[in-house]
């Protein structure tokens, strides 16, 4: 089997970004301030809402829950404290919404799932998600796509109901584009009698195997064909996998001082090759979106992000080459 690999620094011109973020904002945020991130917030005194009636309200609301984890337990263990008295990274997804997206822009299955968090300061339960705009900015399609709005506005539509009376925060976050790495790509170049299917559970079996022994978790594997391709018909791809990622020494600094980090964490990985196409896509969102789209300062907090990402990409680039 011959396999070639690249690295793609896939950078977001200005114009991209003009168009993406200069359009429909929904209405918690100033115009001036296209945020990616949000953060709604409500008083939960009696602590009747908890990440579990959080989770039924989405899936009431028709997203699909893929995990709903307490991260206080491994930190507790691992670090012996925690920032917050509750802190959840859940995933989630719109199977419908996200089958269309991603046949419109491929690249969408880096946020399949999406991911929120979910905190409690005192007497205060707080969730994180993506907004319009981060939905837009990810996956490389216009505020306007009929989609994505309808995604945002599911994506609403969830928070208020797992928030009775919540109010969504001003942020004041400065968006700016990535200057290293927007999304980070690797491709394999495949021959033309290649077993895809023992080439596709090769790739897993190396690549699970080489991330959890430095410390990586796997909490989430979406097989898009089994699970939302096949049942509609569509044969657009000879497979499609994401691969939801964490790392407890690279969430535990980052949610410390920046909690809505889960907006991105577990982050995805897509592995997908069209039919027709002897090329094998893989990738995810490069650490310095999060850095420039959270306002992250911390210098802990983004030499281990940035860390990680080089162990990635270092199996990455075993794994292809």
């Amino acid at each position: 089997m011959k396999k070639v690999y690249s690295v793609v620094i896939a950078t977001v011109i200005s114009v991209f970004f003009t168009a993406c973020m200069g359009e429909a904002k929904p209405a918690e945020f100033k115009a001036d301030t296209p945020q990616s991130v949000q953060i709604i917030s409500v008083k939960n005194v009696d602590g009747k809402i908890t990440p579990k009636t959080i989770g039924a309200a989405f899936e009431a609301t028709g997203l699909k829950m893929g995990g709903n984890n307490n991260m206080n337990s491994p930190f507790k263990l691992r670090f012996n404290k925690t920032h917050y008295e509750t802190y959840h990274l859940a995933m989630f997804r719109d199977n419908e919404l996200s089958k269309k997206i991603v046949l419109k822009s491929p690249q969408f299955g880096r946020l399949v799932p999406l991911t929120m968090s979910i905190w409690s300061e005192g007497d205060t339960m707080n969730i994180a998600c993506l907004t319009l705009n981060g939905l837009a900015r990810t996956s490389g399609l216009p505020t306007t796509d009929p989609d994505l709005v309808a995604y945002a506005a599911k994506i609403t539509k969830a928070l208020k109901a797992a928030l009775p009376g919540g109010e969504f925060k001003q942020l004041n976050h400065k968006v700016l584009e990535p200057k290293a790495t927007y999304e980070l790509t690797f491709t394999a170049e495949l021959d033309e009698d290649t077993d895809l299917e023992e080439w596709r559970e090769d790739f897993e079996a190396e690549f699970e195997g080489e991330m959890e022994p430095v410390g990586f978790m796997l909490p989430n594997y979406t097989n898009m064909n089994e699970e939302l391709f096949e049942e509609a018909g569509i044969e657009d791809f000879d497979f499609y996998i994401t691969y939801s990622i964490c790392k407890f020494d690279v969430i535990f600094p980052v949610s410390k001082e920046t909690p809505e980090a889960g907006a991105y964490a577990p982050c995805s990985m897509y592995v997908y090759k069209k039919k027709g196409d002897n090329t094998v896509h893989i990738g995810y969102l490069g650490v310095d979106n999060w850095i420039k789209t959270l306002d992250i300062t911390d210098k802990e907090s983004i030499a281990k992000l940035k860390e990680a990402e080089g162990l990635i990409n270092n199996i990455l680039k075993g794994i292809t080459e």
